[in-house]
């Protein structure tokens, strides 16, 4: 037998043969051209090829995986457009009489390095984009077809990494686990193959791609991230029966639709899904969720190629509103910039765009672009049970404006006779630690908190989360971020309002009872974890002395 150790990012189990990841290997000479028009129509064709190509990858990522984790196909489809990109390939064309497929590979990897080089660990996560969409583009060119595996059966896929677009655009159907040698668990390979239930270990190391071969059996654990290649007839045994009793989990989830979300000692809680589109809708309901907890109203921008006027907002808002039937619905206001970028928007090019202008900042910078979003909320509150919920909050002054801007908009709506909800509830999230810090100042301003763990993750342990290479510092339970937490939910409940849980986090059933004695009243998560979480609270008793985590004081 043959053991790796990697780090499992979903937590399943598969046994089958191995399918070791193949790309096309495409070489790519420089040639002399005279006929620089000819090029230039060439690499115009490829690139409509890529975004057409783009388009169909996000579609299937959209029904499989959600908005949210469909965005980042958006953004490939952004950067293929980026002028400073095109503007250095076409030089390159014109200037050095050179192919098309060559001015893109070497554009690719100059820009590619600027990015690697670059302080920023955003930044840095922008090379493998480039790459990405750059090798899109030359297969495009040269009419090569993407990167296959050889079977016909269910396998176990085998790569050095996998691209986002490359995780997509497997048959679902035909893939039992996804193995690499490198690669970060928060990345959007991993992130895309946990909400495909997808069994998936990254970092098995650089050497076991040389020592497997097409059709060798082997055994993935997703709980504990070992690959087992050539196992014994036990450890097949071992395995098989781990995975009948996670089939006979899930099975026995299905049972709790309809169920209470009620602890064994009588505590409620209230479970809600978290979605970025009105198409992820079906999948809450089919969940059994309690409502929405974030409703990621960003997509609507990033779908368009201009700003959604106030009336197509209305519409989008008043579908998720109606369709949820006197459930509540939590919609975040605009959460633009960061990974997440507009080219209508004009934002300028930020140092450590994390740090910069997004979320409520560019609200607040950009009233009118705030002012049309608050508007249509507002009209479309009178269709449902609404709240609305405001990102990156970090300072009293900011909500204060906030709170005036939406005074002022239900003042205008009252003078043009336009009918809103007067009971709407408005709440901030708690992402930054500056927000948790004076969150007892906070709270009487607001109805409710709601903590967005990645991002509160990211700022407390100054850890990007897309980086790998700083995976082992990026502790999600660390002592820090779960102080923080339980400091906002004291705040909340000592002026009477409610505080809730929309990050990762919210899914993670090892911290459930740990939230739920902080005294959270809400978690939202990804609409298949609704019923997981609701499991775990049915089987927690807050009168029984709790057992802290090891990495709790």
């Amino acid at each position: 037998m043959l053991k790796y150790q990697g780090k499992g990012v979903y937590g399943a189990v598969a046994v089958g043969k191995i399918s070791v990841f193949k790309r096309q290997d495409v070489q790519v000479r420089r040639e002399k051209t005279e006929d620089t028009a000819s090029e230039l129509k060439r690499l115009e064709n490829a690139k409509a090829a890529a975004i057409e190509q783009l388009q169909e990858i996000y579609e299937k990522a959209l029904r499989e995986v959600g908005e949210a984790n469909a965005a980042i196909f958006e953004i490939h489809m952004m950067m293929v457009e980026d002028e400073d990109y095109n503007d250095a390939i076409t030089e390159m064309i014109t200037t050095q009489n050179v192919n098309a497929e060559y001015a893109v590979a070497i554009t690719g990897d100059n820009f590619a390095e600027m990015f690697s080089a670059m302080d920023d660990a955003y930044m840095q996560a922008r090379s493998a984009d480039v790459k990405d969409i750059s090798n899109r583009i030359i297969s495009c060119l040269t009419n090569c077809g993407s990167a296959e595996t050889q079977s016909d059966e269910p396998v176990i896929i085998c790569a050095d990494d996998l691209a986002p677009s490359e995780t997509v655009t497997l048959d679902k159907d035909k893939v039992l686990a996804f193995v690499t040698a490198h690669g970060s668990s928060n990345s959007h390979t991993a992130i895309l193959a946990r909400n495909m239930n997808i069994p998936a270990i990254i970092g098995v190391g650089e050497t076991f791609l040389s020592e497997i071969s097409d059709g060798d059996t082997a055994v993935v654990n997703g709980f504990t991230g070992e690959f087992i290649v050539h196992p014994d007839e036990q450890t097949i045994n071992n395995a098989e029966k781990k995975r009948e009793e996670e089939q006979e989990k899930k099975a026995l989830l299905q049972k709790l639709k309809g169920k209470e979300n009620i602890t064994l000692d009588g505590r409620k809680i209230n479970i809600y899904a978290n979605i970025g589109s009105v198409d992820n809708i079906g999948a809450v309901l089919l969940n059994d969720a309690g409502g929405i907890g974030l409703f990621r109203s960003e997509f609507l921008y990033l779908e368009n190629t201009d700003y959604p006027s106030e009336d197509e907002q209305f519409r989008i808002y008043k579908r998720v509103l109606e369709s949820m039937a006197g459930k509540k619905v939590i919609i975040r206001t605009l959460d633009i910039g960061a990974d997440k970028q507009c080219d209508y928007f004009h934002m300028p090019k930020e140092e450590n765009p994390a740090l910069g202008i997004r979320a409520i900042r560019l609200c607040l910078n950009r009233p009118e672009v705030f002012r049309t979003q608050l508007r249509a909320l507002f009209r479309a509150s009178v269709f449902g049970n609404l709240g609305i919920m405001f990102p990156m909050i970090a300072n009293v002054w900011e909500l204060k404006e906030i709170l005036a801007l939406c005074n002022e908009v239900k003042a205008e709506l009252r003078k043009d006779g336009i009918e809103y909800a007067e009971d709407t509830e408005l709440g901030i999230m708690i992402e930054t630690p500056a927000a948790a810090l004076i969150s007892d100042r906070l709270a009487p301003m607001v109805d409710f908190f709601s903590v967005g763990t990645n991002d509160l993750t990211q700022y407390t342990l100054a850890c990007d989360r897309q980086n790998p290479a700083i995976d082992r510092f990026c502790d999600v339970h660390h002592e820090a971020i779960l102080r923080l937490i339980e400091m906002a939910a004291e705040n909340a409940h000592k002026h009477g309002k409610w505080i809730g849980i929309c990050g990762e986090l919210a899914a993670d059933t090892s911290l459930t009872e740990t939230f739920l004695r902080m005294g959270i009243d809400e978690l939202s998560v990804s609409p298949a974890f609704v019923l997981k979480v609701r499991n775990a609270v049915r089987n927690i008793d807050l009168r029984c002395v709790f057992q802290q985590l090891p990495d709790q004081v």
